[in-house]
């Protein structure tokens, strides 16, 4: 499924904490790392392959990026934890990974975070100086399941961004993983992606 805006407007294994959720809402509470407890990031080699660049990994950090992606960003809580992932040039990568108090809630978040990231083109586009286009690459077959969604962004000084992103739950765990970088849906490596995503939530528990 495609999508198109036109209406001008814009882990080697690293232990993440134990999140823990206090009471009143879906989400809550400050996370608490563990040595060696917690679900597990991708790793710098468990990305889509840059052809000409290596991947570089930062440490799992308590707390959600900054700056939020643009995707699903709104939705994050404080509870969060992530990972930013580099190369030398201009394709950069980002894991975020939300522990809920239990499944129910877990799902209930999955599918807050789904609908944002199905709604990330219409967003963009409320800038006026974006045009966005959105692809929907299908679920994945992996734990509780997983979705792959594309976006396009042209700006009007002629900047062109494409993103892939994934949410994807195992049991309380939910992640959301994105892959960046300049250019247009032609060059993003969707297949690859697909198995990094599948990588990122079989690690999750």
């Amino acid at each position: 499924m495609i999508r198109t805006l036109t209406r001008p407007r814009h882990l080697r294994r690293a232990a993440l904490a134990l999140l823990t959720l206090t009471a009143g809402g879906l989400l809550g509470a400050a996370p608490a790392f563990a040595g060696g407890a917690g679900p597990y990031y991708v790793t710098a080699r468990e990305l889509p392959p840059h052809p000409s660049s290596r991947w570089y990994a930062g440490p799992v950090t308590a707390g959600r990026p900054d700056p939020l992606p643009f995707c699903g960003g709104e939705t994050l809580p404080s509870t969060a934890s992530h990972r930013v992932f580099r190369t030398d040039l201009d394709t950069n990568a980002l894991q975020v990974v939300v522990v809920e108090r239990d499944e129910r809630r877990a799902a209930d978040y999955a599918e807050v975070l789904r609908r944002s990231l199905a709604r990330c083109a219409e967003h963009a586009a409320e800038d006026p100086d974006v045009i966005a286009t959105q692809k929907y690459y299908g679920k994945l077959d992996v734990e509780e399941g997983a979705h792959v969604y594309g976006v396009h962004t042209v700006r009007s000084q002629g900047a062109s961004d494409v993103s892939l992103w994934a949410v994807g739950r195992d049991g309380r765990t939910v992640t959301l993983v994105e892959w960046a970088q300049l250019g247009g849906f032609d060059s993003a490596p969707v297949a690859a992606f697909r198995r990094t995503a599948v990588t990122a939530v079989d690690k999750l528990y």
